[in-house]
């Protein structure tokens, strides 16, 4: 069965950075007893899918070898499969990972390079037979927020969405099996990236169910200069996940699964009146 056969938009996806360097968490669950007990956590606040990520792709991280990748999010993977028959994502843009990570458990693959960063990206998520979530971004993680510039951002991350789904379908992958992130953050000023909250429906009228990830990042700082910290950023967070989901999305990616589970039902019982 396809997630996207679910009827419970939008679904919240809770995160789990095995890393120690990731913006918001880095460090804070970087041993398997600790990030296994978070998962649990999250799953046990309402999360629909557990995103596992071995590498940190904030502005500015380094990259980090396959092997190291592995090591990190397989072994978690293995174990939050053998407690929970969900959602697992495994956030990496390697095909060598995330071939490893679906035979440990997991069920879906989030590149943040939308299967660009090795030739043989696209067909490995085709062999998998695996929801894909394909991101935009500009450049790579380390120089991606150096100087981010478009002549109309809306049009031209919708247009790099549907040209990388088209290319993921040519290779293979079902229609039914791919899902389109606009890249909150990813090579973007705040302007570029409330312009693509504003106007998410540029990329949900694409044909393909989106996800939003804006949770805790830096956009929330520019529009409100007093939250230096990412921990600072829940109330910013609820309101972009909310708006993300009244613009058509179909599911959130967020660190803070409780709240957002919690913002989302209200929407909805509101949305539901009359």
């Amino acid at each position: 069965m396809s997630l996207q056969s679910l009827v419970k938009p939008p679904l919240v996806m809770g995160i789990v950075n095995v890393t120690p360097d990731s913006f918001s968490d880095g460090g804070r669950h970087d041993t398997r007893e600790a990030a296994l007990a978070h998962a649990m956590r999250l799953i046990a606040e309402g999360a629909d899918v557990l995103d596992i990520g071995g590498e940190s792709t904030r502005p500015g991280a380094a990259p980090v070898s396959e092997a190291a990748e592995i090591a990190r999010t397989l072994p978690l993977i293995a174990a939050i499969r053998a407690r929970w028959d969900g959602v697992i994502s495994i956030d990496t843009m390697k095909p060598g990972v995330a071939r490893a990570a679906v035979q440990a458990g997991a069920t879906m693959w989030n590149d943040v390079t939308a299967l660009t960063h090795e030739a043989e990206s696209p067909k490995t998520a085709a062999d998998l037979g695996c929801e894909v979530v394909l991101m935009h971004m500009k450049g790579e993680p380390r120089t991606m927020q150096d100087d981010p510039r478009y002549d109309d951002v809306v049009g031209e991350v919708a247009a790099h969405l549907a040209a990388r789904a088209e290319a993921a379908m040519a290779a293979g992958v079902a229609r039914d099996k791919i899902w389109l992130d606009p890249g909150i953050g990813f090579a973007k000023t705040t302007a570029h990236n409330l312009a693509l909250t504003a106007r998410l429906e540029a990329v949900v009228d694409l044909g393909f169910p989106v996800l939003y990830a804006a949770s805790r990042k830096r956009t929330i700082l520019g529009v409100d200069e007093s939250a230096v910290e990412a921990t600072d950023r829940l109330g910013g967070s609820l309101a972009l996940a909310l708006e993300g989901a009244r613009r058509g999305a179909r599911m959130v990616r967020v660190h803070d699964v409780r709240e957002t589970v919690q913002a989302l039902k209200l929407q909805a019982a509101v949305a539901n009146v009359g």
